[in-house]
């Protein structure tokens, strides 16, 4: 029991460390080339790493904890943008997957078409996107000190919701890909997953601390 808590732990770490320099590198190179990231990020890598975790452990509890890892780490994105603003969106979108999948079972006889595989991509990717730009649209006002009006995220939704086509079929696309991870055998071994994971996950820290710091 202790050494799977690890696995999963260590685990957390990994895949929220994966998504959080994801969202500081990549989706920093899309701004600055002027291309919106924030639909593009959710489709592509929130669901990338969500999914494939999900594969993984089937354990509930692990995709929250990695929107809080990936979300820490997007704290110090050195590069553009509001940091508090996707922090808060990266963590959102890691407790709204965990709500959306928390009974889901990995059953490839119940899942195996295209169709379902598909409508979930679409269902969670939208669902991620638009909570994760919602919330930020209530906490990011009210931490900046500014304060939230209600009338206003009102008048903003509209925007919101149709922000959320994009990733939505991004994920249409996605999900289906990710869910071909049950058919392989990626059994790892102790002595090289833990070292592997330790590895990358302060690769990606390190890495980016690095630059925050050169930058400031």
């Amino acid at each position: 029991m202790e050494k799977n808590k690890k696995k999963l732990i260590a685990g957390i770490i990994l895949f929220g460390s994966l998504w959080g320099f994801s969202e500081v590198l990549l989706g920093s190179t899309l701004e600055n080339a002027g291309i919106s990231s924030g639909g593009i990020m959710t489709g592509f890598f929130a669901i990338t790493f969500l999914v494939a975790s999900k594969i993984f452990y089937r354990q509930p509890g692990i995709q929250l904890g990695m929107g809080l890892i990936a979300g820490g780490l997007r704290i110090f994105n050195p590069f553009v943008g509001c940091q508090i603003c996707s922090a808060i969106a990266i963590m959102v979108e890691g407790a709204v997957f965990e709500l959306i999948w928390y009974k889901f079972s990995f059953d490839i006889e119940k899942y195996k078409t295209y169709t379902i595989q598909m409508s979930m991509g679409i269902l969670t990717a939208f669902l991620l996107y638009v909570s994760g730009y919602t919330i930020t649209q209530i906490l990011t006002p009210i931490l900046a000190g500014s304060g939230f009006y209600f009338e206003n995220l009102v008048i903003f939704m509209p925007r919101i919701l149709a922000s959320g086509l994009l990733p939505a079929l991004i994920g249409a696309f996605m999900v289906p890909v990710i869910m071909q991870i049950k058919k392989l055998d990626l059994t790892v071994k102790d002595d090289l997953y833990y070292p592997a994971t330790i590895s990358i996950s302060v690769f990606c820290w390190i890495f980016v601390i690095s630059i925050w710091f050169m930058m400031a």
